[in-house]
């Protein structure tokens, strides 16, 4: 396959480093800025040196890069709230063009679903998504392969930074502020963690699965979800709930057409008490029983490798 990838973030770029292993080509690249284009593919050392460099990836417009030679859109611009822009914008460029999408942009199916699968009915194009949830987790190809009917339920630990916060404070008993700038130094939180640590991340993955789980019945956005964060969690809480055999965990849930997050305590010893920046995810099935998805669910070739799956199932 023949990819074009938008967004040259931590996730963009790995995909590009990886995309050669998997047996495909990257023939144009585009960060916000600008773009490269070679039809015959990318020398990608050079491309990222560049970006490494200069700040930019090519010559050429991030506007080429769509109208480039390619088979999938590799959509990886940062998510952002309401219109989804510019991935959504991306993706209906592709699908108009009869391209296939490939999103770890999780915007365009958190906010406008339906404007998704509408524009993915009318083109001969097809969109997939593995890397919006739980990143390397393969948690919508599970409930794919599974059928959404068959899923009763969903919850689990979506955010790296949260937990990574959360698991610290209870180990070492210490405040949540002096945590998260440990969290910063080391690169698990960003300058800005607003997005991890309110909950939105979290609730923008649980709003996709709700999105999938439907299947068209309903459509979900962020709005439709109760979302608490962990900044006023206090250390006293997380010893008086060690005192009991419980801790405290970042949880979303995606059960009887409502989506919560919000912390939660869980066992000391279950599932559901994973420490550091892993995430796990529990489906509910009608005959299976439940299902525990666990593993790395951020980093930028964790997520490449959900992407580079994705395009992988688009040859199938």
């Amino acid at each position: 396959m023949n990819i074009a990838v938008m967004g040259a973030g931590a996730v963009g770029t790995s995909v590009v480093e990886l995309a050669e292993g998997y047996g495909h080509t990257v023939t144009a690249l585009a960060d916000s800025r600008t773009g490269v284009v070679d039809p015959t593919g990318l020398d990608t050392a050079a491309v990222l040196e560049r970006k490494r460099s200069e700040g930019i990836v090519g010559d050429d417009d991030p506007e080429d890069v769509l109208e480039g030679d390619y088979d999938v859109l590799v959509e990886a611009t940062p998510t952002t709230l309401g219109d989804a822009q510019p991935g959504f914008g991306n993706l209906e460029r592709a699908l108009q063009r009869d391209r296939h999408v490939v999103l770890a942009n999780k915007g365009p199916v958190a906010e406008r679903y339906s404007d998704v699968r509408a524009l993915e009915r009318e083109s001969a194009g097809e969109v997939y998504f593995e890397a919006t949830v739980g990143g390397a987790m393969p948690v919508l190809s599970t409930i794919a392969d599974f059928g959404p009917e068959k899923i009763t339920a969903a919850r689990g630990v979506l955010n790296g930074t949260a937990n990574f916060v959360l698991s610290r404070m209870a180990a070492e008993g210490l405040g949540y502020e002096h945590v998260l700038a440990e969290a910063q130094d080391l690169g698990v939180a960003e300058a800005d963690p607003t997005f991890d640590v309110e909950g939105t991340d979290a609730a923008l993955k649980c709003v996709i699965v709700a999105n999938v789980l439907a299947q068209g019945d309903r459509e979900y956005t962020l709005e439709d979800a109760t979302v608490e964060g962990i900044k006023d969690v206090p250390a006293s809480a997380l010893e008086l709930a060690h005192e009991d055999g419980r801790t405290i965990r970042l949880i979303g849930e995606v059960s009887d057409g409502d989506v919560r997050v919000g912390p939660r305590l869980v066992p000391d010893q279950g599932a559901l008490a994973v420490t550091g920046t892993r995430n796990i995810v529990q489906l509910e099935t009608t005959h299976a029983g439940r299902l525990n998805i666990s593993g790395r669910g951020a980093g930028g070739d964790e997520t490449a490798t959900a992407v580079l799956a994705d395009v992988d199932r688009l040859t199938d």
